[in-house]
């Protein structure tokens, strides 16, 4: 269904991965989707292909309309020139924002397994310069636009790397921060009926992420706390999120969800959304575990507990049964 048509959005960082799912996502919904990065045409990093080019042409497959506009997130006036375009093309309109461009992956990876002061200073910018600080100046131009429309969605795409220790601390920093900008955009919104939340995938299976997650393992060796990472069974695809945020963007009261964290797998439970290989994740054998569900965590939790059994030696259940448990709990 089109229920977007009509509908004006931008995300930022879509080249591929988790961006260029956004934008199709959007596209096939109905919306004319503006989209950035900083690859016109055919571009190759680690291997990995990616242009906005090639966005273009997935989102036109779903019978969806983009407008490639090639922007580098960290250049203040390149972003100020992409929303006066906006503004001109659009008369103004603009009804959804997604922050999602991240230049963060490969310093990640390479400092993966790293305290951070053994780190160069560097990795700081790196994880947040585009990524918490490119969302902020983003949405500041976007805010002037829907606040004179009275209507809009803003979605700062983050991760629960922001309440638990992920990869490292510049990392995790701006995590959190993501999640406070958008709970702290969103009472300057409200009185202006623009909507503000923090969008939390779950693990999602990009070309990159893919890699690094062999690459974790391997390096873990047979250290089981990172074995939630290599369970493909509760992977996203990245279009999962797209759909979720074109579903999201649907919604007639919106603003009700304003200044909260949105997790990918729940809003996907909650609208019946059906993933990129076609099966409704609202089936319970097939939906991605939700951030907040033991299913989710306890694989990464395991471990520990069994180390420290003897702390709590009240619990008689057998690790087996409480496993089964765990899989058809309720979300805690």
């Amino acid at each position: 269904m089109k229920h977007l048509e009509g509908k004006v959005a931008l995300v930022t960082g879509a080249t591929r991965g988790l961006g260029r799912g956004i934008a199709i996502g959007l596209g096939e919904a109905g919306a004319t989707v503006y989209v950035t990065g900083r690859s016109l045409n055919n571009s190759s990093s680690d291997g990995v292909s990616g242009s906005l080019s090639e966005t273009k042409s997935a989102i036109e497959e779903v019978g969806g309309l983009c407008i490639p506009v090639q922007v580098d997130h960290s250049d203040d006036e390149q972003v100020r020139l992409l929303f006066d375009r906006i503004q001109d093309e659009q008369n103004g309109q603009l009804d959804i924002l997604v922050n999602n461009a991240y230049s963060g992956v490969q310093a990640v990876r390479d400092a993966f397994g790293q305290p951070f002061w053994d780190c160069e200073p560097s990795l700081w910018d790196a994880s947040n310069n585009v990524g918490l600080r490119s969302h902020y100046v983003a949405s500041i131009f976007a805010a002037r636009m829907m606040t004179k429309r009275h209507s809009g969605l803003i979605c700062t795409i983050s991760s629960w790397g922001g309440i638990s220790y992920i990869f490292n601390t510049a990392y995790g920093v701006g995590k959190a921060a993501c999640d406070r900008l958008a709970a702290n955009m969103a009472v300057e919104l409200k009185p202006h009926n623009v909507t503000s939340v923090s969008i939390w995938p779950g693990i999602v299976g990009t070309e990159l992420f893919s890699r690094f997650a062999s690459e974790m393992n391997q390096s873990n060796g047979n250290d089981q706390k990172n074995s939630f990472i290599s369970d493909r069974y509760n992977w996203e695809t990245p279009l999962l999120t797209g759909r979720a945020i074109a579903a999201l963007a649907g919604e007639a009261n919106v603003i009700r969800h304003t200044g909260r964290v949105q997790i990918v797998a729940e809003l996907a439970k909650k609208y019946g959304i059906v993933d990129e290989n076609g099966v409704g994740v609202a089936r319970r054998r097939h939906q991605p575990a939700s951030l907040r569900s033991l299913r989710f965590v306890l694989p990464a939790a395991l471990p520990v507990l069994r180390k420290y059994s003897w702390l709590i030696p009240d619990i008689k259940m057998p690790w087996s049964l409480l496993l089964l448990s765990a899989l058809g709990s309720p979300k805690i």
